[in-house]
């Protein structure tokens, strides 16, 4: 298994996060003390999310962490109406 398919849930509910708030991903880089970059690659499967990580990004987010954990399944009417 490679890190995207370990981190791309906690990925995408950072990048949802980070959309629905209406914050910049850079902005949201700076609070972590991280680079911009590094971040980059943390939501996009260069670089893995630690645990410690996901503490400190719901933390900025102000999200509780297993908001991170999320996952999406569909509603009974989405997945009848594939």
């Amino acid at each position: 298994m490679n890190i995207e398919n370990l981190n791309q849930p906690v990925a995408k509910n950072v990048a949802r996060i980070i959309n629905d708030k209406g914050l910049k991903q850079k902005a949201v880089a700076e609070r972590l003390n991280l680079p911009a970059q590094t971040f980059s690659d943390m939501l996009n499967g260069r670089r893995i999310i630690k645990v410690s990580d996901t503490l400190q990004i719901s933390k900025v987010l102000g999200v509780e962490p297993q908001e991170l954990f999320k996952t999406q399944n569909p509603s009974p009417k989405e997945a009848t109406q594939k």
